[in-house]
């Protein structure tokens, strides 16, 4: 039983069959030898009663110091309670990513998630998890290489946040439904990038050109028209007043009643301007939807190519459609409404996503401390602009000249 080595090694030739060299050193650490000349480094074990062989690797790839290394670690897993073979057999069992993708868009995307996020997850599925990471098993990702993965997409942080948040949702059904059995995620404490929100309102002059232009276009595109302005007048998400059906609205209550929207069932309130909007549609027989399409039955998809041709119009090609909800906001705080009144308005979950509008209050808290400024500046008998300036420069000599008197006595 020699020291399995570089210098040992070379004098173990092929016999008529197979045959152990076993070390001296580490118990269960040994060579196999085989009739055709390789050589495999092995370890032998006892898991739950059993004797068991795990194969290191061949002499070659492998050295024997390296497999000696690695033969310690096996040895103090095993001693540990594991057994390294079993182990082994689940990794090799353990589906690539790519593979798991379909199981997780059959059993959870299809099934839990509503038609517009299951696009979204597909989309970031197809077009970035699979070919960046399509091949790895689920079993041994790694945290370091999910963070280069959501490096590779740093200049568009939007995206790569909304992947990592899908890939990380992938790795917790993974663990849940027992694919992932070391119940690590890898994507856990990976640092999202921070994202720009953007924020667009639309000025009264702006609000102008924009009515003018929905006029104009109106009897080139009428239903896209409608659209516009019932996202205008009401607030909406587009895909609220895009998939929009008649059975929805309730002109005598002057509601719409969406029964899923992005956070659930709501109750929109309409003012005048959208009644009036909905009572000017007319309704088809064929067709559930306030906003109807080319195709029987069916609504106008395609909002984006209308608004590109309104909004050049009106001169504001920066503005996107969900812009206008912006806008609705903005104007509701213009004219006094709380954050609470206006996350109802808007049919936000809770107060966090209202609060960045908090920062458009500081228009009306102006004008109000302008008032008190203009009053405080008359009673003590100046208007506001026309407060007499200090002559500095006669205060520092007369100041000097104090010190220059006190310095003399």
């Amino acid at each position: 039983m020699p020291r399995i080595s570089k210098r040992t090694i070379a004098g173990f030739q092929p016999a008529e069959k197979d045959y152990i060299v076993w070390d001296d050193q580490i118990a269960g650490f040994a060579l196999r030898v085989w009739p055709s000349g390789r050589m495999t480094y092995v370890v032998h074990y006892r898991a739950n009663g059993r004797f068991r062989r795990y194969s290191i690797g061949h002499h070659g790839p492998w050295t024997a110091d390296l497999a000696r290394a690695e033969a310690i670690k096996i040895l103090a897993r095993v001693k540990d309670g594991s057994d390294p073979n079993a182990e082994r057999g689940e990794e090799r069992q353990s589906p690539t990513i790519a593979q798991f993708s379909k199981t997780f868009v059959e059993r959870h995307v299809n099934t839990h998630l509503k038609p517009s996020t299951q696009g979204e997850y597909k989309r970031s599925i197809d077009l970035f998890i699979k070919k960046k990471l399509g091949t790895r098993k689920v079993s041994k990702l790694t945290r370091s290489e999910v963070v280069a993965f959501h490096h590779a997409f740093r200049h568009v942080p939007y995206q790569a946040n909304r992947t990592l948040g899908v890939l990380s949702k992938m790795f917790s059904l993974a663990i849940l439904w027992g694919i992932r059995t070391d119940n690590v995620n890898p994507c856990r404490s990976v640092k999202r990038y921070k994202e720009d929100k953007r924020e667009r309102f639309l000025k009264p002059e702006e609000h102008q050109r924009l009515g003018e232009a929905l006029d104009t276009a109106r009897l080139t595109m009428p239903e896209a028209i409608n659209a516009f302005r019932l996202l205008i007048l009401t607030g909406c998400r587009l895909r609220e007043i895009q998939c929009l059906k008649w059975e929805y609205v309730d002109l005598d209550e002057r509601v719409l009643r969406l029964p899923d929207s992005k956070n659930g069932a709501r109750t929109v309130q309409l003012g005048d301007g959208a009644v009036g909007v909905l009572r000017s549609i007319t309704r088809l027989k064929d067709n559930p939807y306030v906003i109807t399409g080319t195709k029987t039955g069916a609504h106008l998809t395609d909002l984006q190519k209308p608004w590109r041709r309104i909004r050049k119009e009106a001169g504001l090609c920066d503005v996107r459609i969900h812009d206008l909800r912006h806008s609705f906001a903005s104007d509701a705080l213009e004219l006094g409404e709380d954050l609470t009144m206006i996350g109802k308005l808007l049919g936000h979950r809770d107060l966090k996503s209202t609060a960045r509008y908090a920062h458009l209050k500081n228009e009306p808290i102006q004008r109000a401390v302008n008032k008190v400024d203009i009053k405080i500046s008359q009673a003590l008998g100046h208007a506001p602009t026309d407060i007499p300036a200090i002559d500095r420069s006669q205060s520092s000599e007369t100041s000097q000249s104090g010190v220059d008197s006190y310095t003399r006595v």
